[in-house]
């Protein structure tokens, strides 16, 4: 467990976070209506009749996001309340254009759950979570598109949310961002979510306090709508640090709404949030309560794929890959994708040698290409193809790396590469000889003195065959052959 404390002119302080994650569900209509969700469409061009809250028209759930939302509670081992309601939560805001929003506040669809995350120090921690409930995102306003007025898009307003809300179990930054970070990864295996915090259709409200190690929790504040894991952790930081100089300096922390400035690095106040803050909750009478059959719970059951711990574990246990290797090849539903992908052509007799490979080699490439896996120029295949050329004796590791190079540049298969610039790996005893020959007659001297016992001078033989023979002779029969002739 990480032990951070924050240092006060009085002693110590503990940081108390949790925190409640707003995830959009991956579904091609909203919430409760046919509209479209595409992201960065031209603005108030997915808005249905219902999204623009029109006299008259009635909301109808949307199957989908449920099923996704039962499904991401299931992944999270969370209890699935059969029964749930929807309620409104009536507030104004220019952008919600009902002036309620469709939530779950009494009775929501997920229950309590748990998250496990890896810590730097090498221990595991447990996160609780309190809920998933469903509910409408809405829209969004604009205010630089003109200079007296603002703008508001209501191409959002209507898509369906899961808020994801924590336990106060964190008690660092790096708590937090391991929490955000392997929610994230769950979300994106299951399918449930993008998790593209950049988009917006991964963010998360902040909810920090700080009090003496092992007292009651102090005052929490509440920073909205942060876009990163980065920041997620820099809000945590910079806010347990004014809270603590704040109490220090005889000043108490007021229950708030805060906003980040990624720019400054600091939090900054939006606006007063009592617990008495009323938001007239009542259960929404458009709407009956959601009644999920046995047959429905099965079949989400049923649909969810290997999770990100059963895969590490498979991978350490069944494929015989390190601890380090299998966490980071599961950290990412797509990396691991490319791996299995990569695994089906070559064997899971390969698996040791293709990790290494991927971890090293591939995401060395695709760094400094600033990629990602699931943009790579080299297929699974094609990467299955050049270990192959590797393993049977065609390339060396030298060839394999100049090809390797070849492939990111043209995105050519290797073979073709092979044969193309003639880069074949050569065993040809006799041509290995001759160049050998030609090597130790060029130097005379260090002859001698490697037969006068100075062993070290073997891999400048090595090196110098090597260069003659352009890196293309197998290294294993020049080691025989020098040998040899050394002897």
């Amino acid at each position: 467990m990480s032990d951070y404390r924050i240092h006060g002119a009085t002693g110590e302080w503990e940081v108390v976070i949790g925190l409640e994650v707003h995830a959009q569900v991956t579904s091609e209509a909203k919430l409760f209506s046919g509209a479209a969700t595409a992201f960065g469409a031209e603005p108030n061009t997915q808005v249905s009749l219902i999204d623009a809250a029109m006299p008259g028209m009635l909301p109808v759930p949307n199957v989908e996001c449920i099923r996704q939302a039962v499904r991401t509670g299931m992944a999270i081992d969370a209890k699935i309340n059969a029964w749930s309601r929807f309620d409104r939560k009536n507030y104004f805001y220019a952008d919600l254009p009902q002036g309620y929003q469709i939530s779950q506040l009494f009775h929501p669809l997920v229950g309590e759950g748990e998250i496990s995350v890896d810590l730097e120090d090498g221990t595991t921690k447990t996160i609780g979570i309190e809920r998933i409930h469903v509910e409408q995102d809405a829209g969004k306003l604009m205010h630089d598109q003109h200079p007296d007025h603002s703008y508001v898009d209501l191409n959002r307003s209507g898509v369906a949310l899961m808020e994801i809300v924590s336990k106060a179990d964190m008690r660092s930054p790096e708590e937090a961002g391991a929490y955000v970070r392997k929610l994230r990864s769950i979300l994106r295996y299951v399918g449930s979510c993008d998790g593209n915090m950049e988009q917006g259709s991964m963010r998360a409200d902040v909810n920090v306090s700080v009090r003496r190690p092992g007292a009651p929790f102090g005052t929490r504040t509440e920073t909205k709508n942060v876009n990163s894991v980065r920041f997620i952790m820099a809000v945590v930081e910079h806010e347990a640090r004014r809270q603590v100089d704040l109490i220090e300096e005889g000043g108490t922390v007021a229950q708030e709404t805060r906003l980040y400035d990624p720019d400054r690095g600091e939090t900054r106040s939006l606006r007063s949030k009592e617990d008495a803050h009323d938001y007239r909750y009542f259960p929404d009478p458009d709407l009956l309560p959601l009644e999920l059959s046995e047959d429905f719970l099965a079949e989400c059951r049923a649909s969810l794929p290997e999770l990100p711990d059963a895969k590490r574990a498979r991978y350490e246990n069944q494929l015989g890959l390190s601890a380090y290797n299998a966490a980071v090849l599961t950290a990412e539903v797509e990396t691991a994708r490319w791996f299995e992908a990569l695994l089906a052509e070559l064997g899971e007799d390969q698996a040791q040698r293709a990790s290494n490979w991927v971890i090293s080699d591939l995401f060395g490439a695709l760094n400094k290409l600033g990629k990602g896996i699931e943009d790579s120029p080299v297929s699974p295949s094609d990467a299955a193809q050049l270990l192959q050329l590797v393993a049977d004796g065609t390339l060396s590791g030298t060839l394999a790396k100049q090809v390797f190079e070849i492939m990111l540049e043209t995105g050519d298969a290797p073979d073709r590469i092979v044969e193309e610039r003639g880069l074949r790996q050569t065993s040809d005893t006799g041509a290995i000889e001759a160049v050998i020959a030609e090597v130790l007659a060029a130097n005379q001297d260090k002859v001698a003195e490697y037969r006068g016992g100075k062993d070290k001078l073997f891999g400048f033989f090595v090196g110098q065959t090597m260069k003659a023979m352009a890196g293309k002779a197998n290294p294993q029969v020049v080691n025989e052959l020098l040998k040899k002739a050394l002897g």
